[in-house]
């Protein structure tokens, strides 16, 4: 239908991949923020508790604040922080790996809830000091609270959001005042010192503290999930794949990305014209929204000839983790989990395959796959 789509509301669908590359790395692209919503005929739309606290986080707001909160996080996941991280990602992918090879003797299992929400969230929680004990009740309101960043979230999705967000904003205030109580050598007591060096309002510091701590824990967990979900899913889908790649060791970071490229684990970014411009020949007024498609613009076959093959050995390019300056926080974490997993799973699981389909919670934003079964 075109580059640029007329959405059924004020807005419009992107989908061609320069499009796409253009509104996520142009600065005459901004996010969705509280200013674009108070100007908006239907403000009461985004007044719903759910969507007012995640505007308020690193992924909606724009220059300065942006800037300023962005740059408190320094480079989160540089090199330096990968290879520090690197062995206590082997470890807990070790460690979930053993269980599912203990469920494996028994017949299925089901690789969603044995590994790939278990490893994103002991990577994270680790990271950041959490309680372990504490994971289930961070991966269970993290599911519950992104129906809110749906494009068009029903009353009911609004109201599951909103406990998550009370829970989400109570452990994480707490968090930080525990952490602030007892300072320990790790990245949350930094980031302490960092706000209070910049923000003489300790009430305000915390207020940013907790939006950061909790944006950067929630951001890594459903969509890392999903990319291992995913990865497993297609890598055993087709006779043959899984093994190639046990031979062909060398291409796990060219699997992962084509993985990337075919299922992004978000569908949907939506961005805001910050003046009247033209869009791949497309007229678009200022504070309009266009709505980026992710796999859409992965699948543009100017881009990715043949875009429906899944091909390790494509060497195209994605969009999944976005670009300019809301350009994926967490991408190298996520690359590292997926490579460490598959490295050792193509070890220890040689004759692996699916047992039944991957099931999709029923989003269109933030996908999430639920259950895989999987044997040997």
């Amino acid at each position: 239908m075109g580059d640029v789509v007329r959405a059924p509301w004020n807005g419009y669908f992107v989908t061609g991949f320069d499009a796409c590359s253009q509104v996520l790395r142009g600065r005459n692209w901004q996010a969705p923020d509280f200013a674009w919503q108070e100007r908006q005929d239907d403000a009461k739309r985004w007044d719903a508790l759910a969507t007012r606290e995640m505007t308020s986080t690193l992924a909606r707001l724009n220059a300065p604040e942006h800037t300023c909160q962005r740059r408190s996080l320094g480079n989160l996941f540089d090199r330096s922080t990968i290879e520090r991280l690197t062995p206590d990602v082997e470890r807990h992918a070790d460690r979930l790996l053993d269980e599912l090879a203990d469920k494996l003797r028994w017949g299925e299992a089901d690789f969603v809830s044995t590994v790939s929400e278990q490893l994103p969230i002991h990577t994270i929680g680790s990271w950041l000091g959490l309680p372990p004990e504490d994971y289930p009740h961070i991966l269970e309101i993290t599911h519950n609270q992104v129906y809110a960043q749906e494009l068009l979230p029903t009353s009911s999705d609004l109201a599951v959001s909103a406990e998550a967000t009370v829970q989400l904003r109570a452990y994480f205030t707490d968090l930080v005042a525990r952490r602030r109580a007892e300072p320990r050598h790790d990245v949350l007591t930094g980031w302490i010192h960092t706000w209070d060096a910049m923000e003489p309002d300790r009430e305000q510091a915390d207020e940013i503290l907790y939006r950061l701590t909790m944006f950067v824990t929630i951001a890594s967990l459903e969509t890392t999930a999903t990319l291992l979900t995913s990865m497993v899913s297609l890598l055993s889908a087709e006779p043959g794949r899984w093994e190639w790649l046990r031979s062909w060791p060398e291409h796990i970071d060219a699997a992962v990305d084509e993985v990337l490229r075919y299922d992004p684990p978000i569908h949907i970014n939506t961005r805001i014209a910050a003046e009247d411009t033209v869009l791949a020949g497309v007229p678009i007024e200022k504070d309009s929204m266009v709505h980026v498609l992710y796999g859409a613009a992965n699948h543009d076959p100017r881009r990715n000839p043949d875009p429906g093959a899944f091909d390790i050995l494509r060497g195209g390019s994605h969009l999944t983790f976005g670009g300019g300056v809301h350009y994926c926080l967490g991408a190298a974490l996520a690359k590292l989990e997926a490579r460490t997993l598959l490295a050792r799973m193509l070890d220890r699981f040689p004759a692996l395959r699916t047992v039944s389909p991957p099931v999709y919670a029923p989003r269109m934003v933030f996908r999430r796959i639920t259950s895989l079964g999987v044997a040997l």
